[in-house]
């Protein structure tokens, strides 16, 4: 079994924001799999179903960003999921806007929600990192909770779609091939 876990904050006025990109991503995988109705449980919304044969639990933590890991251990202490099968979908300042990489364990690089999961259940768990690049700018925060450009949605809209038509590599373990069908 399988647990993937999308970024974000709970709440209408934070849809749409750059930070809600790991949302944004495990939506379209649901959407396109047509797994069950969303349900409240484990400190956040959860869904199952199935890709590529195996048991997928879906969860979108609604601890806010910074609580993320307290999500996160309520569903893999509920449905006994360790870590190495932990895929974690979310924002990254540092990458181009549409850029995805892959990485297990490493540094949380600033980001808040990867933080406060490495500080509940270790660093060694799959990221999905999904570029949203900073403008320098701004502020970080106001950026992260701010609306991409137009351009910048329909690029990241594009994404999300291949993220869900080529998730079942990752939950393969196959994130190099992954990694090479969402190369834009």
């Amino acid at each position: 079994m399988k647990l993937l876990v999308g970024l974000g904050n709970p709440g209408s006025e934070y849809a749409g924001t750059r930070h809600n990109t790991g949302f944004q991503a495990v939506d379209a995988i649901v959407h396109r799999f047509s797994f069950r109705d969303w349900k409240k449980d484990c400190k956040g919304l959860i869904t199952q179903g199935e890709i590529a044969g195996e048991k997928v639990v879906v969860l979108k933590p609604h601890t806010f960003m910074n609580l993320s890991g307290e999500a996160v251990l309520a569903a893999m202490s509920f449905f006994k999921i360790k870590p190495q099968d932990v895929i974690v979908l979310h924002d990254d300042l540092d990458l181009p806007v549409g850029k995805v990489k892959v990485k297990i364990g490493g540094s949380a690089a600033g980001h808040n929600g990867i933080k406060n999961i490495d500080s509940h259940i270790g660093p060694d768990y799959m990221r999905v990192r999904i570029g949203v690049a900073q403008d320098r700018g701004i502020d970080t925060v106001d950026y992260v909770l701010g609306v991409p450009s137009k351009e910048d949605q329909k690029i990241l809209a594009d994404v999300m779609e291949k993220i869900a038509e080529n998730v079942s590599l990752l939950i393969q373990g196959d994130e190099n091939n992954f990694m090479n069908r969402l190369v834009r």
